[in-house]
């Protein structure tokens, strides 16, 4: 059932809401109960005058009875679907679910919602365990001054007498291997505490900067119109508690204010408006470099593009030096991505973008637009060689047209990656093709 033929049925989901009944709404906009009841059962069409009457009588907008709210849902219903797998479900009628039954739809979608963030949880922390540095990094400082702490002890207790001297010095050493002990768990459980909260988190100077730029919604209004610069508002950013993490902060704040001025919020924006989100077309448009236009798309405020963009920067390498989640691929938090991203592939064809369309693989099935561009940074010089950054752009796609054969499958690490029959899988996975 296609959706602007449901405006019956929110007419009556709505009316139910207001606790009115049908014959006191039919009074008030002047047509019969019975008529009204076809109505609400989608049996006559409705527009115009008694459209905005029933409206304003039930106290909302025209539109959200003529195009309802449940665009998110019923995408995240189509998604349920897709994931199932090999369950059936109708999902050409999920528009008709969703009119019909909101209350349920919203159940079943949040307890999607629900799975699909507990296995992310999953991800994170399976690859933490694996990968996390500063993890392992206090694992060891723990045992290996437990491990001197025992070998103190047991020369202490199984050697009979020993010179004061000597007694002393193992005494001295037996306190200050204890004091750095209790230190190091004391860290190693606070580190682990941070963790519990994932939007809290601050493991390192790049983690900080992450968390730093996404409670800003990556978009900075004070640089764009031009009332604060970098340096201040590093200064002023209380959560950036390290040295390096502002010092990465400035970096990426004074690239941020670089691109502002070369491709101004307004004029990008009419950009957008009149050539859509092409990079090259914006490139061209603004003379700018694609890598820039790339981070200008991925700034952009809440109601410029049609969706959320994701943005990943990487050096030579292959460390990732900047990540923007976006909803449906998975970006490991440590540990090496996978090798078949565009972004590592264009590091083998400087200044020659790349576009693939990807799937990545595991409790999505949503595809990507993925564009990748690796280019030089600074000015190159005669006796070195050039140091390339590469940069790729992640736009989700409508997939259900699409031809299979042109996708290219992904993953998010090897370590949690199920797709068994891959010629880049570095180490098995440690879930299954079904997970």
């Amino acid at each position: 059932m296609a959706r602007d033929t449901l405006t019956g049925s929110r007419i009556r989901e709505r009316r139910s809401i207001a606790g009115m009944r049908q014959a006191d709404l039919a009074r008030q906009v002047g047509i019969s109960a019975s008529y009204l009841n076809l109505i609400e059962h989608n049996r006559r069409r409705i527009g115009g005058k008694l459209l905005l009457d029933i409206a304003q009588v039930l106290g909302v907008e025209p539109s959200m009875l003529t195009q309802g709210a449940e665009a998110a849902l019923i995408a995240t219903l189509r998604e349920a679907a897709a994931d199932a797998g090999a369950v059936a479900a109708e999902v050409d009628r999920a528009d008709e679910f969703a009119g019909r039954f909101p209350g349920w739809a919203e159940v079943l979608a949040a307890g999607h919602r629900r799975i699909a963030s507990l296995e992310r949880a999953v991800e994170t922390l399976s690859d933490r365990l694996t990968h996390d540095p500063h993890l392992a990094a206090s694992l060891h400082e723990v045992l290996s001054t437990a491990a001197a702490i025992r070998s103190t002890a047991s020369i202490l207790a199984e050697t009979g007498e020993l010179e004061q001297e000597w007694r002393e010095r193992f005494h001295k050493n037996l306190n200050e291997d204890s004091l750095r002990l209790a230190e190091s768990s004391k860290a190693l459980v606070a580190y682990l505490d941070e963790s519990e909260d994932a939007d809290e988190r601050r493991g390192s100077p790049q983690e900080e900067v992450e968390a730093f730029v996404a409670m800003r919604g990556f978009h900075f209004v004070r640089i764009e119109d031009g009332t604060s610069e970098a340096d201040a508002l590093v200064r002023d950013a209380p959560e950036l508690t390290s040295r390096g993490a502002r010092l990465i902060a400035r970096e990426v704040l004074t690239r941020y204010s670089e691109d502002a001025k070369a491709m101004p919020l307004e004029a990008f924006r009419d950009a957008i408006g009149r050539l859509g989100s092409d990079p090259i077309a914006l490139a061209e448009r603004f003379g700018a470099d694609l890598s820039a236009v790339f981070r200008r798309l991925a700034t952009m405020p809440d109601g410029v593009l049609a969706s959320d963009v994701g943005l990943v920067v990487c050096d030579p390498s292959g460390s990732i030096l900047y990540r923007k989640q976006v909803e449906g691929f998975a970006l490991p938090r440590f540990g090496a991505s996978c090798p078949l991203w565009p972004v590592f592939t264009a590091l083998s064809r400087p200044m020659m973008p790349i576009r693939r369309r990807v799937s990545q693989l595991g409790r999505s099935a949503m595809l990507f637009d993925c564009m990748a561009v690796a280019q030089p940074v600074g000015t190159p010089l005669f006796d070195e060689n050039p140091l390339y950054r590469s940069t790729m752009l992640i736009l989700p796609v409508s997939g259900e047209n699409e031809d299979k054969t042109t996708v290219q499958p992904v993953g998010s690490s090897c370590r949690v990656c199920p797709r068994s029959e891959c010629h880049a899988r570095r180490e098995p996975s440690i879930l299954s093709d079904g997970f």
